[in-house]
């Protein structure tokens, strides 16, 4: 590049390596050994040195940037457009079916209406793409040069996340969370699933590996409900989420393994990322639903030539250039929500012989049907059955219900600290229902005394222990009252009612990304032979990253803009907590619920008044126990060679 001195081009042009980065290692296959040919960090090797600028090696300048749907995948992929690929911000270009941007990270309303959050979002301190892109992202209400991640970090080092009142049952009595309670044959199922290859678990379901023990463990309703797994979801997701939260195992229990956001997703995390790309020059064309793109395959490759969308009630195609790129997120976990508020129920119109037909889903399947390197839609959108579950957001002027809330959280929920330190699950529930109340106020206008609560179920075929309905055939006001049921408030349900606005939201993909499939199902970020397209979002397959979190869709955002402009970086792998030799131990203690494990007492010894004596959680008040199991050990150790001697 002429923009580059003469000295470093010498460099470059002496390097057999330049151009020809992996951009996506794999730490699941990358022996980790230092030679003369790796110049490159290993696969998972996190820290500063991942944040160098790399050199584009072409100029930009005339490219257009096409990016179909302004998710935080989409969005994600612009910034790094601009930060790394060097693209002026007004070349890229936004196609938006919706007229708001955000995608699935929604947060709306008012206090007279009522807000609603479809979802909300659970953060994890390894989300290291996503944190590599809001610390450039300038603060939502920090004056600069603060980011949104040191608004984050303030809020979350001052004001420590952790739930007193995980699991609840018998009408709001809060149950012993203390423990997972699993059984020796379940602890080393999970051992020999993490050992498994990925290759094995193609189709396979949780329920098609683990016992009924093991799915009516304490550790399982955690499980579940933090990630909303079903048991007919998939293993290898599962598994995948084992290993990429393995560090956390430990915190599961009480949530403190988590940091929280101060207001919605949206708010917190769209408007700020908008606002800078807008300031860069970005521009968002609202109501343009993409139908197809136009793709021209050869022994060359595959490369879009036109994009085919619908404007005004009218087919324009957008011819694409041979310099432009094309950014699609494919599939999508919120659209065809169905509403409904206090009185009225979601009017449900769609089922599995009409599922997958909204523009999200319609464009993936025009894709696959041109080559199979884009994937197997219909796996994931065509079973509403085992892929939907309902929510509701209650705003809340005080009640009996907000006095009830104040028992189970960890702050006086109107103090502005943490409330209830994430959802509180019902165990005795039919729906298995549970409830949250973050940090308020949950909105940045939201007046003082209203609390904004989120409700879920996992399963929507179930009639409720006090109302004798499924939820999605509930009203809110029904909804709340077998909220209250389990809270143990009915006599005071007409109090409730009046003081409480309910929006419920019925969303028939959003656990589809978790159904079961198999190699091949979901397309790569760059599919084989593409030369000008990158698909991202929840519904790509990465090495070894999970779905159903930010961090997934930013991770797919960052691979498709190194790979289509072949950068000299590389996105890391996960990180590599999971081969940590400290959290193994951890999690191995955790999940026997911190009973001595075989060959614990021994370690203890070995270790002791070493500078590696602390990798074993020690409690005081197991000492005993620990000293006792180790003489256990040594006196059967002992009576086997008695044995052996005769």
């Amino acid at each position: 590049m002429s923009t580059i001195n003469s000295k470093f081009d010498k460099v470059l042009k002496a390097s057999d390596q330049f151009g020809k980065v992996n951009h996506e290692p794999d730490s699941s296959k990358e022996v980790q050994i230092n030679t003369p040919e790796k110049t490159m960090p290993f696969s998972d090797q996190i820290g500063n040195y991942q944040r160098n600028k790399g050199i584009p090696l072409q100029s930009y300048e005339n490219s257009k940037i096409y990016i179909v749907g302004s998710g935080i995948a989409g969005m994600s992929a612009a910034y790094y457009f601009i930060r790394d690929g060097h693209v002026p911000g007004k070349n890229i270009i936004f196609l938006d079916q919706l007229a708001i941007e955000g995608g699935s990270l929604d947060g709306a309303g008012n206090a007279k209406d009522g807000y609603i959050i479809r979802g909300g979002r659970e953060m994890d301190m390894t989300y290291e793409n996503l944190w590599d892109m809001f610390q450039d992202i300038p603060a939502l209400e920090l004056p600069a040069p603060y980011s949104v991640l040191d608004e984050y970090r303030l809020i979350n080092d001052n004001d420590p996340n952790y739930s007193k009142a995980r699991l609840i049952h018998k009408q709001g009595q809060i149950k012993d969370f203390s423990k997972f309670g699993l059984e020796k044959k379940d602890q080393l199922a999970i051992v020999k699933l993490l050992l498994k290859k990925k290759e094995e678990l193609d189709d396979l379901s949780i329920e098609d590996y683990f016992s009924e023990s093991f799915l009516n463990s304490n550790f399982w309703f955690f499980w579940r409900s933090m990630f909303a797994f079903e048991n007919w979801h998939s293993l290898l997701e599962l598994k995948l989420y084992m290993h990429r939260f393995l560090h956390a195992i430990d915190g599961m229990k009480d949530f403190s393994c988590l940091v929280f956001p101060k207001y919605n997703q949206y708010d917190t995390f769209v408007k700020p990322l908008k606002n800078f790309l807008v300031e860069k020059g970005v521009h968002i064309q609202f109501d343009t639903l993409v139908k197809d793109l136009d793709v021209h395959i050869n022994t060359d490759g595959k490369t879009v030539e036109g994009i085919i969308t619908e404007q005004n009630g009218e087919e324009v195609r957008i011819p694409i250039g041979k310099d432009d790129y094309v950014i699609v997120t494919t599939g999508s976990m919120t659209e065809s929500t169905f509403y409904g508020d206090n009185t009225t129920v979601p009017e449900v119109t769609i089922d599995n012989s009409s599922a997958g037909q909204s523009a999200g889903w319609k464009l993936w399947k025009n894709l696959a049907a041109k080559s199979e390197v884009f994937g197997k839609p219909e796996k994931f959108c065509s079973h509403i059955e085992k892929s939907s579950w309902e929510s509701a957001t209650l705003t809340c002027r005080p009640s009996a219900f907000t006095e009830k809330l104040k028992e189970l959280c960890v702050n006086d929920p109107y103090s502005g600290r943490t409330a209830s330190g994430g959802i509180i699950t019902i165990t005795d529930s039919n729906w298995v229902m549970s409830f949250t109340c973050n940090r308020q106020p949950h909105f940045p206008t939201q007046p003082d005394d209203i609390l904004v609560v989120w409700v879920y179920a996992l399963l929507m075929d179930k009639e409720g222990n006090y109302i004798k309905k499924t939820m999605p055939e509930c009203t809110g006001n029904e909804i709340l009252a077998e909220l209250c049921h389990h809270l143990g408030i009915t006599d005071q349900l007409d109090n409730v009612i009046e003081n409480t606005i309910i929006r419920t939201a019925f969303m028939p993909y959003i656990t589809s990304m978790f159904m079961p499939r198999a190699q091949g199902d979901r397309p790569r970020v760059v599919p084989e032979g593409c030369t000008n397209l990158g698909l991202v979002g929840q519904f790509v397959e990465t090495n070894n990253d999970v779905v159903f979190t930010m961090e997934s869709s930013v991770r797919t955002a960052r691979i498709a803009v190194y790979d289509l402009l072949n950068l000299n970086k590389q996105v890391p792998d996960i990180n590599p907590l999971q081969y940590d030799i400290r959290h193994l131990l951890k999690a191995t203690q955790a999940l026997n619920d911190y009973k001595p494990f075989l060959g614990e007492g021994i370690l203890r010894k070995i270790l002791k008044n070493t500078y590696f004596e602390h990798i074993l959680v020690d409690r005081p008040e197991e000492k005993e126990e620990h000293e006792s199991f180790f003489m256990e050990q040594v006196g059967k150790f002992q009576d086997w060679i008695k044995g052996i001697k005769g």
